[in-house]
């Protein structure tokens, strides 16, 4: 129901969360509702709002110290670092490097209980290595991602700079609800705009 959502549906529309690629993975098939004429594939709204909720309460599980996000482009960087800022979850950004989760020796060792991803295609080491330790993972998805190894999918657009700062928004403010940091939206002291990516305006 529309009136369950975390936020308007309008809002949800507006940002695109819910357009996704001309590529479609055989593990998003499930969260497609139809493709568009120009061949772009859309994700089920009201799944995306469900697994938004879903992921919350499942990171809400664990310490913020224990939590890892990963974000390796521009504008998940931007919305992650806000995330990882309110939530006192650790950041990793750009380059997941080899062995940060499964090497002691490593100065730069780590070791969450469970770790959010950005992209599962251009932060897969963090992917593998989770899978490695069996560490739990969730990921936002969009329709050309491969889902292997991920425990909760979140499908969405994630590569939109309004999309991912509305995702985590919503799973920060979110997380503090589930926390008891909060006890309603309007405790939530942030912005949607505070996630995302500043974009340079060019001279003319």
């Amino acid at each position: 129901m529309e009136n369950n959502f975390l936020v308007d549906q309008a809002e949800y529309l507006e940002v695109g969360i819910h357009i996704g690629t001309k590529i479609r993975t055989p593990g998003m098939k499930r969260f497609v509702y139809k493709v568009r004429e120009d061949g772009l594939y859309m994700l089920d709204l009201s799944t995306i709002d469900s697994r938004i909720k879903d992921a919350a309460k499942m990171l809400a599980q664990y310490e913020p110290k224990d939590i890892v996000v990963t974000a390796s482009r521009v504008y998940a960087i931007s919305a992650a670092s806000k995330f990882a800022e309110i939530t006192n979850a650790t950041l990793l950004k750009g380059r997941v490097m080899p062995g940060i989760f499964t090497n002691p020796n490593r100065e730069d060792y780590i070791e969450p209980e469970i770790i959010l991803v950005s992209d599962t295609r251009n932060e897969k080491q963090a992917v593998k290595e989770a899978n490695k330790t069996n560490i739990p993972l969730v990921a936002l998805c969009d329709t050309d991602n491969w889902v292997k190894f991920v425990d909760m999918i979140i499908p969405c657009n994630n590569k939109g700079r309004r999309s991912l700062a509305l995702i985590y928004y919503l799973l920060a403010r979110e997380f503090l609800k589930e926390k008891g940091l909060i006890k309603s939206n309007e405790e939530f002291k942030y912005q949607i705009s505070d996630f995302e990516a500043k974009v340079e305006m060019k001279a003319k």
